[in-house]
């Protein structure tokens, strides 16, 4: 039982992080960089999250704005004491790792 309501609580808490992010904005696109399917993965190890994601191109030039911006959303939960942005290349993002709302948002059929 203690093993069932420790996932719900850890999938709770992935929910209340990627409700956090949803609300970090790209600045270019005017899209959340949850619906834009920049994160890959986030996990969690004594109170720092560490967000696996990618950009939608190399040099991208808002990338540190992102990040402080990622740091902010994540920081305001109270399990969550610092955040390690880990940058990834692999998979490439695409027009396909977009959800549904982002490619209405951005009128992409």
């Amino acid at each position: 039982m203690a093993e069932n309501t420790a996932t719900q609580s850890a999938t709770e808490l992935q929910d209340r992080m990627l409700d956090a992010l949803s609300t970090v904005i790209d600045p270019e696109l005017g899209c959340d960089v949850v619906n834009l399917g920049l994160i890959y993965g986030l996990s969690m190890v004594d109170s720092v999250v560490t967000v696996t994601m990618t950009l939608t191109t190399m040099g991208c030039p808002v990338s540190d704005v992102l990040e402080q911006m990622i740091d902010d959303a994540l920081t305001a939960l109270p399990e969550v004491t610092a955040v390690n942005i880990n940058l990834v290349w692999e998979p490439a993002w695409g027009i396909d790792k977009m959800s549904r709302y982002a490619r209405i948002t951005l009128g992409v059929h």
